[in-house]
């Protein structure tokens, strides 16, 4: 009996702003936005049909994402799971995934345990089940994270075969090593650890997976035919299961029109009866395991060494042979000094208001998921000491939302490529600026500075970035949002489109409590007061601006906070005043002097939206 299993590891590392919520234009991803629109385009859509015959799993990043902005193709995949079901006895071809894609043998069992449940959470709300089977992050394993997956009810996970380190016939036959990808992969085995429950471990076919990944494979659906089917020894009488896994990407995005390889192959092996397409669940329900293996300890798909790659300068790298990587271990080692010191302050504050601080973060997922006002107040009610104000809830979800800043800042992409200065490298230190914002907003003040001096000591291969501190100044402090700029972004915008009485930007609602227009000499003026709040913290902030356009791409803006209405409408009168009297630079001073700080120009307006502006200038739009 001959079954074959496919499976697409779906996934692309969080790409949004972590201020806005949203990504960002990538001009390396064109003609499309962004690489989630472009990956999509070649792969994730494509694709959809596949996964109603393949095993599957996607980061629950990238589909929060591709629900946000490809609801079709979000849908397309969780039919494919229903139809799956219904094919396969029940069993469901997608799995779950640990969260953001963090390294968990790298990571504390408490980050283990939130991964981990987060992950199910995710997969509950969207595909309406249970999951069977988790995929962990580049397949890095050690045994307390399997012991993490089988309390959390799990029944499987996929590994490399160089991932095992001895096995032996069930229930208590002599062990036998199986080092350096020795293990056979056509069966599932049985992974116990003391008094946890047991989990089931595959091992995916390393010659063939790697022949898809890398070695040409998806030519055609006839070539990927021959070498799925080669993999079956012929006279083998007992089951025998041909699996494979790779990144699902390979399907269409690595190699254009891999994913028409990867249907002619399916549809072939199917309509000739070459072998029977499964998902592991079915199989595992239907071929129990008769042997048992112990793991190599901290290892990985990716990394020879075993998670090197994330802590080290092991040799492991993505491109440029001439570069180091000994930013890696700084990098490392500044984000666990950055947890150590916001786990405790977390604590601390956040369990004066929830009854267990940290059961409370295991479950802010049901919040992320959905952050509807109901989705809240049910939190609340489940984890509160006591009825909380309004000013205590946000409080709380201040505190939990830093917690996911942190889990974020750990995501294993940020230390997979070449250099510090990289795009996902950067991507983690905006997650842990935005964790520390979030903390001196709370009363801890210091980490910022302690935090670039550290990665001073992470030397970047690009000359003119010189190390991580500068990166960080030059590349992540640049993008903070607060509520000023985002007013400052709002006041600009507004200048070329009435906002409204209320306006949506991005994870923010601007509500429009007074403005007041004039115009002269080729210039115009706009005097306001807002009232914005984030829709991720439920933090609110009344905030007064001055925005002056002299033409072009000149603008000038400043934004205050004013003691109360009356402050406002005398500043108001004073700036209006003075421009239509003085011009533009008496209205200058005044603006300065009535909102009193930072000063804000246009490179401040979020990047889309300043793109846009710089777009309609050029084409002869007017205020």
């Amino acid at each position: 009996m001959k079954f074959l299993t496919v499976h697409g590891h779906f996934y692309q590392p969080p790409r949004e702003n972590p201020w806005l919520e949203e990504v960002e234009g990538e001009a390396g991803a064109a003609p499309y936005h962004d690489w989630n629109e472009r990956i999509t385009a070649e792969c994730y859509a494509p694709n959809a049909a596949n996964l109603e015959k393949i095993s599957f799993n996607f980061g629950p990043t990238l589909l929060s994402w591709l629900q946000g902005h490809r609801p079709e193709t979000h849908a397309k995949i969780l039919e494919a799971d229903r139809v799956s079901r219904q094919q396969r006895g029940g069993h469901g071809n997608a799995i779950a995934q640990a969260y953001n894609h963090l390294i968990m043998p790298l990571a504390s069992r408490r980050d283990k345990v939130t991964q981990v449940r987060w992950g199910v959470e995710d997969f509950r709300h969207r595909f309406g089940r249970e999951p069977e089977g988790m995929w962990l992050p580049e397949t890095a394993v050690d045994r307390e994270t399997l012991a993490v997956l089988a309390e959390a009810g799990l029944k499987f996970t996929i590994l490399a075969p160089t991932q095992a380190r001895r096995v032996r016939p069930l229930p208590d036959g002599r062990w036998r090593s199986v080092e350096g990808g020795k293990i056979d992969p056509s069966r599932a085995y049985r992974w116990a650890s003391g008094a946890d429950p047991s989990l089931a471990l595959f091992f995916y076919d390393s010659p063939i997976s790697r022949a898809i990944a890398f070695e040409g494979a998806l030519a055609d659906g006839e070539t990927l035919r021959a070498r799925l089917l080669s993999g079956f020894a012929p006279d083998r009488p007992s089951p025998q299961l041909v699996n494979v896994a790779t990144d699902g990407e390979s399907y269409g995005h690595h190699h254009p029109d891999g994913d028409e390889a990867l249907t002619a192959a399916l549809h072939h092996i199917e309509s000739a009866g070459d072998a029977t397409l499964t998902n592991y669940g079915a199989f595992l329900a239907a071929h129990p395991p008769t042997h048992e293996v112990e793991i190599a300890e901290r290892t990985s798909w990716s990394c020879v060494h075993g998670v090197e790659r994330w802590r080290a300068d092991c040799g492991c790298r993505a491109g440029r042979a001439d570069w180091h990587q000994r930013w890696r271990a700084p990098l490392r080692e500044t984000m666990d000094w950055l947890r150590d010191q916001l786990d405790p302050f977390c604590e601390t504050r956040l369990g004066k208001l929830v009854k267990e601080p940290w059961a409370a973060r295991d479950d802010y997922i049901q919040v992320i998921v959905d952050r509807s006002e109901e989705s809240r107040a049910a939190f609340f009610s489940r984890h509160q000491r006591g009825p909380l104000e309004p000013p205590r809830q946000v409080e709380a979800l201040r505190l939990l939302e830093l917690q996911r800043q942190r889990l974020l800042m750990f995501t294993s992409c940020g230390w997979f490529f070449d250099d510090i200065s990289g795009l996902e490298a950067v991507q983690v230190l905006k997650y842990a600026a935005r964790a520390m914002q979030l903390a001196v907003g709370l009363g801890f003040s210091g980490l910022e500075e302690e935090f670039a001096r550290r990665l001073a000591a992470a030397p970047s291969n690009v000359p003119e970035h010189g190390n991580g501190a500068n990166v960080f100044r030059w590349a992540v402090l640049p993008a903070r949002v607060d509520a000023k700029r985002l007013v400052a972004h709002y006041a600009i915008t507004a200048l070329f489109e009435d906002p409204g009485e209320e306006r949506r930007i991005f994870a923010f609602r601007v509500e429009r409590l007074d403005a007041k227009r004039a115009a002269a000499g080729g210039t115009t003026l706009m005097v306001g007061r807002v009232r914005a709040r984030s829709e991720i913290t439920g933090e609110i902030e009344e905030v007064c601006y001055a925005v002056l356009h002299l033409g072009g791409q000149d603008y000038h803006c400043s934004v205050g906070n004013l003691p109360g209405a009356a402050a406002y409408e005398a500043a108001k009168a004073d700036v209006l005043a003075r421009y239509l009297t003085g011009g533009p630079s008496e209205a200058v001073a005044a603006m300065d002097h009535h909102f009193a700080g930072r000063a804000f120009s246009l490179k401040d307006a979020f990047l889309d939206e300043r793109r846009r502006i710089l777009s309609g200038v050029g084409s002869g739009l007017s205020n």
